[in-house]
């Protein structure tokens, strides 16, 4: 594993502006991954998913990459160096994330895990920032024999972070002999509204879909006043979350289209606009008049590499993988990024929201440039082949060289 390090030192921390200006930017990033997500895989569907979680393990490679990839990391995770990231890691760690159950407010948990192969040590200075910035419990495994037993072990610390919800991160066959790191991120939110909705008020009505149809869903309703902005062609409610004497405020935040089938024109404002976000959230409360609003429990997974690269991020999924920064081996060369899957839960009813999200970032080895054995002593295909025309005039199979 390495030399044995003295205790890390976390990274100076951003200013308060820093981080909200971090906070900002990291934003937006996971706003136009949103608005890919709701075009494309979520066009018909609900989504969920933690941008947050993403953008973590996106900083852990670019962490441990180099040259033209990090370059390209960097400028899709918008900011100015990696010093930065680890520094908003370490923040987001610290302040964003730290649980708030003992003080009243929401509980969270957010981890970050390493599962290394045992054949390549960490190199000390990226294993330094993944200790201290990311404060990622390192594991040392073989993925060359036991690459089932692996994908097992980060479901189970996905399960037991996330509190159950996120049961497997990791689906069968995405890791194998050829896997050497997985980086892998979870999150998990409950908190309680501070006006509680009354269950016995909650009765069922129409909910109108986007084809024109409805159907019966149970809606939750109050006669209380409600922190409500009203913009051009939709409304946000926002919805505060118990906090007790934790200093943080948590929210969940409605944008409706005041159009039936205004949810299409909605997105394209919410992600195309910079700023959007910001200049609409409501502050004051004010009366209402009807009040509805759905429960409901949303999952969705999937895979992220052809959304990112669609979104411009490519090198590091390429056998130029340029993540040599992560272990002290020549093997660091042949690194690259698989995929990275993701899975999210969200649930919300009279009591309040609860929440997870996992995400792992697959990096594996392309073939490293070993003498080449060919020993035909086995059934095998032959062709002859016209290579200016490609013309092949006989293709056939060997089953056995001595049979007629």
């Amino acid at each position: 594993m390495g030399k044995t390090l003295s205790k890390p030192r976390p990274p100076p921390a951003p200013s308060k502006m820093d981080l909200r200006e971090s906070i900002a930017t990291q934003t937006d990033v996971g706003l136009a991954l949103s608005k890919q997500l709701l075009l494309t895989r979520a066009k018909d569907s609900n989504l969920v998913f933690s941008p947050l979680s993403i953008h973590i393990v996106l900083s852990l490679i670019a962490a441990g990459s180099a040259g033209p990839t990090q370059d390209q990391l960097l400028s899709f995770l918008r900011t100015k160096s990696t010093d930065h990231l680890h520094s908003f890691a370490s923040q987001l760690v610290a302040v964003v994330l730290a649980d708030g159950s003992a003080a009243g407010g929401p509980k969270l948990s957010f981890a970050n895990g390493v599962w290394i192969d045992k054949s390549l040590p960490l190199r000390p200075s990226f294993k330094q920032v993944v200790d201290a910035s990311y404060r990622a419990a390192t594991n040392l495994v073989d993925f060359k024999t036991k690459a089932v037993k692996v994908t097992s072990k980060v479901n189970a610390w996905a399960k037991k972070e996330t509190s159950g919800l996120i049961k497997e991160v990791l689906p069968a066959g995405s890791v194998d002999g050829s896997t050497r790191l997985i980086f892998a991120n979870a999150l998990y939110f409950k908190g309680a509204w501070h006006d509680k909705f009354d269950a016995s008020k909650t009765k069922h009505g129409d909910f109108f879909l986007l084809d024109g149809t409805s159907v019966q869903v149970p809606f939750m309703t109050s006669k209380n006043k409600q922190i409500l902005e009203v913009g051009d062609g939709f409304k946000v409610l926002g919805l505060a979350y118990k906090q007790g004497e934790d200093k943080r405020r948590f929210s969940m935040y409605l944008f409706l289209p005041d159009a039936r089938d205004g949810l299409l024109a909605l997105v394209e404002k919410f992600t195309s606009e910079s700023g959007f976000l910001d200049r609409h959230l409501p502050h004051e409360k004010v009366t209402v008049g009807q009040f509805r609003i759905p429960r409901f429990k949303v999952s969705f997974g999937f895979e992220a590499s052809k959304d990112l690269r669609k979104l411009g991020l490519v090198l590091p999924f390429s056998s130029e993988g340029g993540l040599m920064e992560m272990v002290d081996s020549p093997e660091g060369r042949n690194l690259y990024v698989s995929s990275i899957f993701h899975k999210s839960f969200i649930e919300v009813n009279e009591e309040g929201t609860e929440a997870a999200a996992a995400s792992a970032g697959v990096i594996i080895t392309k073939g490293v440039d070993l003498p080449i054995d060919f020993v035909a002593d086995h059934p095998f295909l032959f062709l002859v082949r016209e290579d200016m025309t490609g013309t092949i005039p006989f293709l056939g199979q060997v089953l056995n060289p001595l049979a007629g």
